[in-house]
């Protein structure tokens, strides 16, 4: 693992299938991926092999943005997603791959998140703590109604 590798563990109460869906659904995605501070706007989101998705943060306090986009590598329902990322700002550099891994654990999921390639001008614990709540929201919505 390289300085610019991310690795992220949480456990949510809700089950593989529907967290999976929400890393898959736009609307979801605007709703939970977005770090503290920004909003989220999903302009392209093909989730099969090969397809691509594009998106925006947007800070807003000043209103400045940044997009990026990728391609979906592998799909495992349930279990596994892989894609790639590249952000459209030159200063920005480099392709990022980001795997999710769940796993059906007795309360709930186990998810793994591994983001590789991160690039060199973005702190890493800062891409850490944009995870850390993006995850949190995530937990939130997938464990909406589910009953303790």
């Amino acid at each position: 693992m390289t300085a610019n590798t991310l690795r992220l563990h949480r456990v949510l109460r809700a089950p593989p299938e529907r967290i999976y869906r929400a890393f898959l659904d736009a609307g979801a995605i605007a709703k939970w991926l977005p770090p503290n501070g920004f909003t989220c706007k999903v302009h392209e989101l093909d989730a099969r092999v090969g397809g691509q998705h594009r998106m925006t943060f947007t800070n807003f306090s000043s209103g400045h943005g940044h997009s990026f986009g990728g391609t979906y590598r592998e799909l495992v329902p349930g279990e596994r997603i892989r894609y790639s990322e590249r952000f459209d700002d030159p200063g920005l550099p480099g392709e990022m791959t980001t795997t999710i891994t769940l796993r059906a654990v007795s309360c709930g999921t186990d998810v793994q998140v591994v983001q590789e390639g991160v690039p060199e001008v973005i702190p890493v614990e800062q891409r850490y703590l944009g995870w850390q709540e993006s995850v949190l929201l995530l937990g939130q919505l997938v464990e909406a109604d589910i009953p303790d």
